[in-house]
């Protein structure tokens, strides 16, 4: 194909086209490949073979369509997982694309976007330019038309809707952009054998195996805000403001099934990026693997555990909140004070499927004037959560996952009785930062003190796994010695 964006092109051109032959579902999103007999790129699990002259190789598919390649209608490459945002861009790009990702650019001109990292638009479109070939407008574009996409293939919510759930301002524009980039009407890509719905829509969300999804479900038991989320042994399930959300294991594919119900359609395409966000879709396997190599207890524990991927929160704001609820208590009982506060200053909601009344976490400006005499935590932890809650509401803290994470760690250490433990695990299971490290963790500290010779900072900048694989396989035999003494234990 002509015009090929020469950046883009891979060039581990065999190792590349083992995998396409093998369907080796690791390498899913990492790459993709252009047919240049067909005009089609597809994902490296395509059931498709094409003969090695006939195939290029692309990091990314906005570097396939920019060399003229369309999307594979079979595999549908908008449905792999995504790359990681760290590989290969500058720190600017990196959390552009991290924002991007979300809703957020919508309601947003270039100049503001681009403002909000501190640059002109001009130049951040010359970023993008350099490293991606396309502009932060093109990448949103390209991001709502993915979704868009599987919401026809996955539902059946009429295309009106589908149009106006992807930020289109009517139906015949969302078909001119459809038709442009998928080379078809969407009314064609409808699939007739799709079965009844109730009322609940399901969509597929990708991930790259190995992948520990019985890990996740018991990390947020442990840590379930009640009331509000439920976690069995088999889903994970919240109420939102948008509906009634669950997640479990697809039972076919490298996939998790999402159940959205009772949502307004416009909350869809939110919901969905957190749930992506949440349960780590997007992290990469190997990357980790090949971070831990040199370090022999990390390499070791990998081994045992490779799946194991990093615990989010669904909300930022209500993670943080119950963080600096559990410092220097078990995690049992800061999960009491959560519903404690939950019940003083939560907002109450009809539960969508039982229509029984409950009870959602607070947002920060109701947090922020709220009375927390009810929960039964110290006054400086209450004022430590006034404070916090302050600062998000006024705007003075950002909790995007797109924004630099030492200079968030800077301000969350300004605000007072929030401390290093807390602030490096807001970090981590906040903004999704790689490389954060709480070393004063009750767990963690012990597995170190067992394992002088474990030097955390040689896998930097994805020591937010290490601690993940340490809390997982050291706290059942530590967190019962000398409980208390020392610092808030996570696990």
């Amino acid at each position: 194909m002509g015009g090929a964006y020469t950046s883009g092109v891979m060039k581990n051109e065999d190792t590349m086209y083992a995998a396409l032959l093998a369907r080796d579902y690791r390498f899913d999103g990492k790459f993709f490949v252009g047919v240049k007999t067909t005009g089609v790129y597809c994902r490296p699990i395509c059931p498709a073979r094409p003969l090695r002259k006939n195939v290029e190789f692309f990091k990314t598919a906005l570097a396939a369509e920019r060399a003229g390649y369309r999307p594979c209608q079979r595999c549908r490459p908008e449905a792999a997982p995504g790359s990681p945002a760290w590989r290969g861009a500058s720190g600017l790009v990196n959390r552009a694309l991290r924002l991007l990702a979300g809703s957020g650019f919508r309601q947003m001109d270039e100049d503001t976007f681009a403002a909000g990292f501190g640059v002109s638009a001009r130049h951040l479109r010359r970023q993008f330019q350099a490293e991606l070939g396309r502009t932060p407008k093109q990448i949103a574009d390209a991001h709502r038309l993915n979704f868009a996409r599987t919401l026809v293939v996955e539902t059946r919510l009429p295309l009106t809707t589908v149009a106006l759930t992807a930020g289109f301002a009517s139906l015949r524009r969302f078909n001119d952009a459809f038709v442009k980039r998928f080379a078809t009407a969407p009314s064609r890509m409808r699939r007739a054998d799709l079965p009844g719905q109730d009322g609940a829509l399901r969509l597929t969300l990708a991930y790259r195996p190995p992948y520990d999804f019985a890990a996740l479900l018991g990390f947020y038991a442990r840590h379930a805000i009640p009331g509000v989320e439920h976690v069995s042994g088999e889903s994970y399930e919240r109420v939102t403001r948008g509906g009634h959300v669950s997640l479990r294991q697809h039972p076919s594919r490298h996939a998790l099934e999402l159940t959205v119900s009772k949502a307004d359609p416009a909350a869809l395409f939110e919901i969905a990026r957190r749930m992506r966000a949440m349960f780590d879709l997007d992290a990469d396997p190997l990357l980790v693997a090949n971070a831990f190599a040199d370090v022999p207890i990390l390499c070791d524990l990998h081994g045992k555990r490779p799946g194991l991927r990093m615990p989010r929160g669904y909300d930022a704001f209500e993670t943080a909140v119950c963080a600096i609820l559990g410092q220097l208590v078990a995690v049992s009982y800061a999960r009491v004070l959560a519903g404690q506060l939950i019940a003083c200053a939560g907002e109450t909601v009809v539960h969508p499927l039982t229509g029984e009344k409950v009870k959602l976490f607070p947002s920060p400006e109701v947090l922020a004037k709220a009375d927390l005499g009810p929960v039964g935590t110290t006054t400086a932890r209450k004022k430590a959560i006034r404070h916090f809650a302050v600062a998000v509401a006024e705007g003075r803290l950002s909790l995007s996952g797109a924004q630099d994470p030492a200079e968030f760690r800077k301000a969350l250490l300004a605000i007072p009785g929030i401390g290093p433990w807390t602030a490096e695990y807001i970090a981590l299971r906040g903004i999704a930062d790689t490389d954060a490290f709480p070393a004063t963790d009750l767990i963690l500290k012990r597995a170190l003190e067992m394992h002088p010779g474990l030097t955390v900072d040689a896998c930097k900048p994805w020591r937010a796994y290490a601690a993940i694989h340490l809390w997982e396989e050291f706290a059942g035999r530590l967190s019962k010695a000398k409980r208390g003494s020392g610092t808030k234990e996570t696990v």
